[in-house]
């Protein structure tokens, strides 16, 4: 039994408007319950996820993750919603408590399926991103491009078509050949998270052919994911942080609504607990029986 978050930043639940929304331009099949909320597959269930928290202002990306990862009203806790990175406050809220953490103090296998280049492992920044430092909270290893080469790990644009502007080039990856990859990954593991950021860049930038492009090699990505996970064991989870893609006549996050998506194992029992972004990590406890 096990469990893969993907974790896709940006990502709310807009209208069917294809003047602003890429979700409405996008040609989707998996991923078409973001505009139609109907799932073609009757495997997955979409759960409309509260990401504001009942927190004045826009939510955003630090309290946010921190919610999902921790199983808790972040913003409420620290009395506001704050973007980027993870600051000392947040950080005392992971402690002990991330999906990670309490995977491996119950003896499972977790990891943080994304893959970081040697720069950044040499001199970690002064900033870092929740999801990192959950990671390393809990006592486990950052994935490296020695790994990605391997096909051990994913690099946040599964296709490596950003590495050359690091300074580093491995070998392009197809959205299919990285959902497999991941696939593999997920399955050697009780918990597994696989962050994907890209999505939030192209609502920041107000970018529609970027984002119908992102939208639809999401949706091949996913659909090699589901592929290759035996459903019988293992459930796969996909949630967002806050609203951005979907209304591009901003380039600020939104009010909406996330997806809350779950497929194979548990599925509808999971999907039953969640109302909010808070509730993510609370029904994967009891999907890994640790509640």
């Amino acid at each position: 039994m096990g469990v893969l978050l993907l974790f896709i930043d940006g990502l709310g639940l807009g209208e069917d408007e294809p003047g602003k929304n890429p979700v409405a331009r996008a040609r989707l099949n998996r991923l078409r319950l973001l505009r139609d909320r109907a799932a073609p597959d009757p495997a997955a269930i979409l759960v409309p996820a509260d990401a504001c928290l009942g927190v004045p202002g826009l939510p955003q990306s630090a309290t946010g993750q921190t919610s999902i990862l921790a199983g808790l009203n972040a913003p409420a806790a620290v009395g506001r919603h704050i973007n980027g990175y993870c600051t000392k406050s947040l950080t005392a809220l992971l402690d002990g408590r991330s999906l990670f953490s309490r995977v491996k103090a119950a003896g499972g296998e977790a990891t943080f399926a994304n893959a970081y280049t040697p720069a950044f492992l040499e001199k970690l920044p002064r900033f870092l991103s929740v999801s990192t430092v959950a990671t390393l909270r809990a006592g486990l290893t950052l994935r490296t491009l020695d790994d990605l080469a391997r096909g051990e790990a994913l690099f946040h644009d599964y296709t490596n078509r950003l590495l050359p502007e690091r300074g580093y080039s491995l070998p392009f990856v197809t959205p299919r050949e990285a959902g497999g990859r991941l696939a593999r990954l997920a399955q050697r593991h009780a918990f597994t998270m696989y962050e994907h950021f890209l999505t939030d860049r192209a609502g920041h930038t107000q970018d529609m052919a970027r984002g119908v492009e992102i939208l639809e090699d999401l949706e091949e990505f996913l659909d090699a994911v589901l592929s290759g996970m035996d459903h019988s064991a293992h459930l796969v989870v996909l949630a967002s942080d806050h609203g951005n893609l979907e209304d591009l006549s901003t380039n600020r996050h939104t009010r909406n609504p996330v997806p809350a998506l779950f497929w194979g194992a548990g599925a509808r029992e999971a999907a039953a607990g969640v109302r909010t972004i808070a509730d993510i990590a609370l029904t994967i406890f009891r999907h890994l029986g640790m509640v």
